[in-house]
């Protein structure tokens, strides 16, 4: 069973190609008051007169909460800060693979495709010499966070090391600059690195692409293989609504993620009448396994009662670099592959804004905090990574 996310249709905003820089940092149109610096290292957010208080329960070392449409950033924690994504990078790999496949082709899989799959890494279940749909590869992908379903993606576009250059060009074309990819899939490896901003620019991006915001909505679906096929169910709990995590109202996806060194991170979008919200979390540090599903819903739903109560601490969109010296300095530095295409493209209703055509994007970040050194303290639990 496919479940399809239902949003309506909306005309698309104004693309801008365009060179500048992605920031995080009070918007010009934002009231006389500043932002409020809260408890938790980096954390902002601008409150008016009536806005319900952040949740001082949040113990995610970053995070972002975000208009999915605009961009408005409402609140954040130590939002450039790089740390290990996990499978959250998926969201990267779809927004750049994506446009390079076609859905109903069909592929027969080779033992060279699953060749080089981590230890420990989540599976969908790929079995070599078994021919697939590419449309079924994406669901193990976006359900069960199939590596070994990337690594045949991976090999039809281009392969493992092309397919990390063109995430490594598309993340600067988004201007997200704190983002560092060596493996496609995820999977830890020694510098590879994001940051919930990042994180929140990927997920806007895929949004704006119909397959990909139907993919990232299933929450369960029919995987070929044993002579027919099997069920499989998507890992992100607040859209499955398993392992006593309820579902949460509205959610649309988009991905989670989970290793031992990047612990639990999370991508997770919910429309609620015409609105949409966009959360990104990177490494509860208190709670068990599961903590990282009541932190976004603890945010979700302060995103949603604050909506209207609070001015924007930064965006999501890039900033034009006004001066060609500035426009050819950022060009220099942002150009990772020059020669890579990417096309961008949420059911219903598209994005045309961080997700557009040709934006090369360096510079200086504007959210500058003081980041603080957390001790965890708590028992590392065997699991396969998500």
């Amino acid at each position: 069973m496919v479940i399809r996310s239902g949003f309506r249709s909306m005309a698309a905003l104004t693309a801008t190609a365009a060179i500048g820089l992605c920031w995080l940092a009070p918007t010009p149109d934002s009231s006389a008051s500043s932002p409020a610096q809260v408890p938790g290292a980096g954390q902002q957010v601008s409150p008016r007169p009536g806005a319900p208080a952040l949740p001082g329960d949040v113990s995610a070392l970053s995070y972002v909460v975000a208009d999915a449409r605009t961009g408005k950033v409402l609140a954040a924690r130590d939002a450039h800060r790089k740390l290990p994504p996990a499978s959250t990078l998926k969201t990267l790999f779809a927004v750049t693979a994506l446009p390079h496949l076609h859905a109903e082709d069909r592929h027969t899989v080779s033992e060279h495709e699953l060749a080089g799959i981590g230890p420990g890494s989540s599976l969908v279940g790929v079995e070599a010499g078994h021919t697939y749909q590419v449309s079924d590869l994406w669901r193990g992908v976006f359900l069960s966070s199939g590596n070994d379903a990337v690594h045949v993606l991976a090999s039809l576009n281009g392969g493992w090391e092309e397919t990390a250059a063109q995430m490594q060009a598309q993340a600067r074309r988004l201007g997200a600059l704190d983002t560092e990819v060596v493996s496609p899939d995820g999977y830890d490896t020694p510098g590879q690195v994001s940051s919930a901003f990042d994180l929140a620019v990927f997920g806007r991006a895929g949004l704006a692409r119909p397959d990909f915001a139907e993919y990232c909505s299933t929450a369960s679906a029919q995987f070929p293989g044993g002579g027919g096929s099997y069920g499989i169910m998507n890992t992100n709990r607040l859209l499955s609504g398993t392992d006593g995590i309820s579902r949460y109202p509205g959610i649309v996806g988009v991905k989670n993620g989970y290793t031992t060194n990047a612990g639990n991170t999370l991508i997770a979008a919910a429309k609620q009448g015409d609105r949409t919200l966009l959360v990104t979390l990177m490494n509860p540090q208190a709670g068990g396994g599961f903590a990282v599903y009541d932190e976004a819903r603890t945010l979700l739903d302060w995103g949603f009662a604050a909506w209207d109560h609070v001015d924007s601490v930064g965006s999501l969109e890039p900033v034009r670099a006004k001066s060609p010296q500035r426009q050819a300095q950022i060009a220099h530095v942002a150009a990772v592959k020059p020669e890579a295409a990417a096309d961008d493209d949420e059911p219903g209703w598209t994005l045309t804004s961080s997700a557009a055509a040709g934006i090369a994007v360096a510079g200086t970040l504007f959210l500058v905090v003081r980041r603080r050194r957390v001790v965890r303290a708590r028992t590392e639990r065997s699991r396969p990574t998500e």
